[in-house]
């Protein structure tokens, strides 16, 4: 099942992973919520964090854009891994490949990070559809600002949305479905009652089964069966995660 969780390894607990600057990433398992990726806990240079993992296996294919296995393409892994604030590494791709090395993760993945709690994860379901989101707005905007604000460094506050569904798109139904996904997200901010688009490191992803000799579906947008459902599902979860933001300001 796409984005279904395995169940527990019965061979011990996961591989010691690669340690950064002498202190190694430890992650255990918290829980199996089917579609939405498990979630796992781990202590990183003294930091308690969480991530998601979702083990796609073979015959999936990820429209994203993540930053560890952007683009389209086949994906065995989505991996959504917390940060600290102030996140100090200048790797972030090599930093994901690490925490999914320790997961025994293997094959192309796709990584996404967040400086929000992931184990505050919101989720939305629609017609087979599932997104899964991490909500992090402390560092909230509009995606149309004068040059000057773009030179600003930024923190990795983040909204991350990943979406998992049973059909197969084609290559520009999956580029539509995230154009899609984040429609739906900045409805749901302001609908939250928040003054924004979103942050300056928000992330997509879509996991869907590979085409086969059809093609796949061919449109995605938010009029379209499946497109209508990413879209009821991403704005649930983008709403559950942002009300609390929304409620603060």
């Amino acid at each position: 099942m796409i984005g279904g969780a395995r169940q527990p390894r019965e061979d011990g607990p996961p591989p010691v992973p690669p340690s950064h600057q002498g202190c190694a990433i430890r992650s255990v398992r918290l829980q199996l919520p089917a579609q939405r990726g498990e979630l796992r806990d781990r202590h990183e240079d003294g930091h308690h964090l969480h991530h998601l993992v979702w083990r796609l296996g073979p015959g999936v294919r990820v429209c994203s854009s993540a930053v560890l296995g952007g683009g389209i393409g086949p994906r065995a892994w989505i991996l959504n891994a917390q940060v600290s604030g102030g996140y100090p590494r200048l790797d972030p791709d090599r930093h994901l490949a690490e925490i999914a090395a320790s997961e025994g993760l293997t094959g192309p993945g796709a990584g996404l990070m967040t400086a929000a709690d992931v184990a505050a994860y919101t989720t939305g379901h629609d017609g087979g559809v599932t997104a899964t989101v991490t909500t992090g707005l402390g560092v909230r905007g509009w995606a149309a600002v004068p040059e000057s604000a773009t030179r600003t460094p930024h923190r990795p506050g983040t909204v991350n949305i990943v979406l998992t569904l049973p059909a197969a798109l084609a290559d520009a139904a999956l580029v539509n479905a995230v154009a899609t996904a984040t429609e739906a997200k900045v409805q749901a901010l302001l609908d939250a009652g928040l003054d924004c688009s979103g942050t300056p490191t928000d992330a997509v992803c879509v996991a869907a089964p590979e085409p086969g000799p059809d093609g796949g579906e061919l449109f995605a947008g938010p009029r379209s069966s499946w497109g209508a459902r990413i879209a009821r599902a991403v704005h649930t979860a983008v709403l559950a995660g942002a009300r609390p933001a929304g409620d603060l300001s």
